[in-house]
């Protein structure tokens, strides 16, 4: 009798066990095949763009759907090509990184300067408005960056920026002070507001306390927000187009890039390499910041 009452109790939990375990097995095998299919979709494009530039125009054309290079058709003449200064036949790509590299770090740099102020208020100060705030700012993508491209140009050309790569770092503020103010927001109230009482006991004044408490401790989120800017400014075109067309010698390498595209004397596998020279700086910085950047954008998940 007792054993007959306790088996139609047991076979319930049984199963609940054995459907458990299956949904854990099952999710288990899933989450490995959608890993590896958005890991195929991502990466299989690069690779094939890899592959297109160390291969010759020729072997192209004869099979452009080969997805290997054999040893005699391997060249990096590609790469010699876009890398050498157009002086010399090539297409100047070193001098575009350059620029590049210099319009992206000044972007960083002024768009941090001014979003860290940001940022600490939104967080720390009570006024009126401060919850609608970051939507606010948030609302600025709202607007295609066409309906700012007019007003800014008119704007640098009476200013005399028009052509300068320092006011092209300058333009690219107004599409990445916002989104930066909120990236860092939701890392500065993660901060324990007690960290900042102890060194106002301890005598800091609060431009002390954000320089030698604050911004240590939102290190990865700077981080995550600058590598976020100099993506942004790295591959961005309209407004280097814009603002840059006219003066070759200051071309970054997207406007490069679309030289290449359309160029019709330029084989493809140049374009290809082009496209490689364009992406591999952006990747490294990318792997060399990933564990910050990683905490970074994970900031202000946590509401416990």
């Amino acid at each position: 009798m007792s054993a007959a009452s306790t088996s139609p109790r047991g076979r319930p939990a049984a199963r609940r066990i054995s459907r458990a375990r299956f949904e854990e097995r099952l999710f288990g095998v899933l989450r490995w095949v959608v890993i590896a299919f958005l890991a195929v979709i991502t990466l299989a494009p690069f690779f094939y763009m890899l592959l297109l530039s160390v291969k010759p125009i020729d072997a192209l054309l004869l099979d452009p759907g080969q997805l290997w290079v054999s040893a005699e058709d391997f060249t990096l003449s590609t790469y010699r090509e876009v890398l050498k200064p157009t002086s010399e036949g090539g297409q100047g790509f070193v001098h575009m990184l350059a620029n590049s590299a210099l319009v992206s770090l000044g972007a960083v740099v002024l768009t941090l300067l001014a979003a860290i102020p940001g940022a600490y208020a939104v967080s720390r100060l009570k006024f009126f408005g401060g919850r609608q705030v970051s939507a606010l700012f948030l609302a600025v993508y709202l607007f295609p960056a066409t309906l700012l491209a007019v007003p800014l140009f008119v704007m640098f050309a009476k200013m005399g920026l028009q052509g300068s790569l320092v006011g092209l770092a300058i333009v690219y503020i107004a599409q990445t002070v916002p989104v930066s103010i909120y990236m860092m927001k939701n890392y500065f109230v993660t901060i324990p507001y007690s960290i900042e009482e102890a060194a106002a006991l301890d005598g800091c004044s609060r431009l002390q306390t954000v320089r030698k408490v604050i911004l240590p401790l939102a290190a990865p989120s700077l981080m995550a927000t600058g590598l976020y800017v100099f993506m942004i400014a790295w591959n961005e075109f309209l407004f280097a187009l814009l603002f840059l067309a006219a003066q070759p010698d200051k071309w970054t390498v997207s406007l490069g890039l679309q030289q290449l595209a359309g160029g019709i004397e330029v084989s493809k596998t140049v374009l290809m390499a082009g496209s490689v020279v364009l992406t591999i700086p952006v990747v490294l910085l990318f792997f060399a910041a990933e564990r910050l950047l990683t905490e970074g954008l994970t900031s202000g998940a946590d509401k416990s």
